[in-house]
């Protein structure tokens, strides 16, 4: 009489699964190599969201969530992260940026648009997307859109605001490209100092300057207990849409 035999089972690096301990000694074993392993499960339990809780306005959904942050002492709650997809690799790089302007078009940034891998990912995609987190009230905000860059006139307003350090650091650093030595970069500030010296009223560089993020889809989150968080979404159909579609989405 013919038999046949059971296949054997499999673990995720395709070795069989036995049925004594071993197996869970070895699964033990590697978790014991791993850096990170199950950080703390810390809970949300400071808020909830709730659809009337919001405005239909997300722009000033999101006036209101800064406020907050900033009356609750959160340090730099203009801090986002700034997400960008190079085409046609699809290579996605994210850094830490500040908002510096809101308005009812968009999430405005600045920076250099020369040299910077931002810079070039961005001139191949203007798709980008931002992410805020207001840790002490447990929430975060997401951002998606098309980039637009701002004029000279409005980005030398902004400009005028820093120190002269910054404004002249602007021109000095060739951002993201090799540097041989410290030494090289402190040469070029000297230049640009020497350049504009006794000079007080510094033009922005033809580089340098804001661009704004101009959304079509934000979410705001709140977080919850046991990972069943509140999150809502704003949609649009295209970034000259005033209509805004509000749903609440599963976490």
């Amino acid at each position: 009489m013919a038999t046949t035999s059971t296949p054997a089972k499999l673990d995720g690096n395709h070795s069989p699964i036995s049925d004594s301990g071993s197996n869970i000694s070895k699964l033990a074993a590697r978790v014991e190599e791993k850096l990170i392993f199950a950080p703390n499960d810390g809970q949300y339990t400071i808020g909830e969201l709730k659809r009337d809780d919001l405005n239909d306005d997300p722009f000033l959904q999101f006036h209101t969530w800064f406020s907050q942050a900033v009356k609750a002492k959160i340090p730099q709650p203009e801090a986002t992260t700034l997400s960008t997809a190079n085409l046609p690799y699809g290579r996605v790089s994210a850094r830490i940026v500040y908002l510096k302007e809101l308005d009812h078009r968009g999430f405005v940034i600045y920076s250099n648009w020369d040299t910077s891998h931002k810079a070039k990912d961005i001139n191949s995609n203007p798709q980008a997307a931002l992410t805020f987190w207001f840790r002490e009230l447990e929430r975060q905000v997401r951002i998606e859109g098309v980039t637009e860059r701002l004029t000279v006139e409005e980005s030398q307003i902004y400009y005028d605001t820093r120190i002269r350090g910054s404004r002249l650091g602007a021109w000095a650093s060739r951002q993201s490209t090799v540097l041989q030595g410290r030494e090289e970069l402190e040469e070029r500030v000297k230049s640009v100092q020497e350049k504009f010296e006794g000079q007080e009223k510094i033009p922005v560089p033809p580089f340098w300057g804001g661009l704004r993020i101009v959304p079509t889809v934000i979410e705001f989150w709140q977080g919850r207990p046991s990972r069943l968080h509140d999150r809502f979404q704003y949609t649009r159909d295209s970034p000259e849409t005033t209509t805004w579609k509000i749903e609440r989405l599963s976490p």
